[in-house]
């Protein structure tokens, strides 16, 4: 097992401007000198996505992964838990962001990079969280390991199985008839259908009975809006489809979420062993929502609002969707997931996506955004207390 910087601390050096590219230069060095320097690497490959590099990122990380495939981040703190997290090789986005959660923790993280086989070779560990993302290229993976841990020797976080159930169709069945809950129905098309529809099929004839137009299409595993269309006809959908990637996409209706003041409003929640915490909120124009493009960090009015939403969020945002948040939580079954939504003004809330992979970490500027630090730091407490809560349960008989 090698010792990475890992994705929180590179990622925190990368949000604060640092140019990374000298680090990176010396990390390919040390590799050129020591082959079997797997960690250096992988760092290497990391600070390549920074840089849109995904190609060569890919080799990088195959490279380390040919060499070793255990990886610790070392905990700043005596050591309370060692956690050995499960994750899937991939970018950024395919893996629960761990490190974010465990930043100058005493938790020792060991990434362990799958594949379908059970490895012989694990590192001694106190509890397991299966950390890979829900992905049609991750599906086998998930399936393998949920046999392997069926009887695992100590307690076992976010099921396979459980983490089966996030898939965008498969969140969107589940949560169905849920009080108070609206994720409106999506469905896994090919591009074959979509030409149909495009070319003035109606829904009904392709097997999408429910569906209206408007509808927002997108392809198969893609996150933060990569090739998110909203497309309000058949014409219109001809016209995007021919530049549309992928063969494989999801379709659902769009869902007009503004509020009465003609701005969308858009909740990241994490839920901790069923415990809602507050990530962030985006307040934009568009109903396209990320985080990174609703002009958070230029708009002192939004900040403003945002603040208050976190500061007033249990007593408030909690409490007003307590019911629908709880219900969704016993659903899904999952030990820790977020969840990304609106407020509709029928009282509703709207779930966009639920997913254990999202995003979740305090790298903000703080002199910006210096009411998220109490905020994130209560959510990291909580989700130190599940894994120490977890590792000390009776492992299954």
């Amino acid at each position: 097992m090698q010792t990475v910087l890992g994705l929180a601390a590179l990622m925190r050096r990368y949000l604060a401007g640092e140019d990374l590219n000298p680090l990176c230069q010396s990390l390919l060095e040390r590799a050129a000198q020591h082959p079997e320097e797997a960690a250096a690497l992988l760092d290497a490959a990391i600070i390549m996505q920074f840089r849109g590099q995904p190609t060569v990122a890919q080799q990088l990380q195959a490279e380390a992964l040919r060499l070793c495939r255990c990886y610790r981040i070392a905990a700043t703190q005596p050591v309370k838990l060692r956690l050995l997290a499960l994750v899937a090789p991939g970018e950024l986005m395919a893996n629960v962001p761990l490190e974010c959660l465990l930043e100058q923790s005493d938790i020792e993280l060991q990434l362990y990079y799958v594949t379908t086989e059970l490895p012989a070779d694990l590192p001694e560990h106190d509890l397991v969280f299966v950390a890979i993302g829900e992905s049609s290229v991750n599906r086998p993976l998930l399936a393998a390991w949920h046999t392997h841990l069926a009887n695992w020797p100590v307690p076992v976080l976010n099921a396979p199985q459980q983490i089966a159930n996030l898939a965008r169709d498969v969140a969107a069945q589940q949560l169905q008839q849920l009080p108070n809950v609206w994720m409106p129905m999506t469905w896994q098309v090919t591009r074959a259908e979509l030409a149909q529809l495009a070319a003035g099929a109606s829904p009904a004839d392709c097997q999408l009975p429910e569906l209206r137009f408007p509808v927002i299409v997108r392809p198969i595993d893609s996150h933060a809006g990569y090739a998110l269309t909203q497309t309000i006809d058949a014409n219109a959908l001809a016209a995007q489809l021919p530049h549309l990637p992928g063969d494989d996409f999801f379709i659902a209706p769009f869902i007009d979420y503004r509020s009465s003041d003609g701005q969308f409003r858009k909740y990241r929640v994490a839920l901790i062993g069923g415990e809602p915490f507050a990530v962030h909120m985006g307040v934009s124009a568009d109903w396209m929502i990320h985080y990174l493009n609703a002009g958070m960090t230029e708009s002192a009015a939004k900040r403003a609002e945002e603040a208050a939403f976190m500061a007033q969020f249990a007593e408030d945002f909690a409490q007003r969707h307590g019911a629908a948040l709880a219900a969704i939580n016993a659903r899904l079954g999952l030990d820790y997931f977020g969840i990304d939504c609106a407020e509709m003004s029928d009282g509703r809330l709207l779930i966009f996506e639920v997913d254990h992979a999202m995003v979740v970490h305090a790298l903000d500027d703080v002199t910006l955004f210096p009411y998220k630090q109490p905020a994130m730091q209560r959510l990291f407490a909580a989700f130190r207390a599940l894994l120490l809560t977890a590792a000390n349960r009776a492992a299954p008989a």
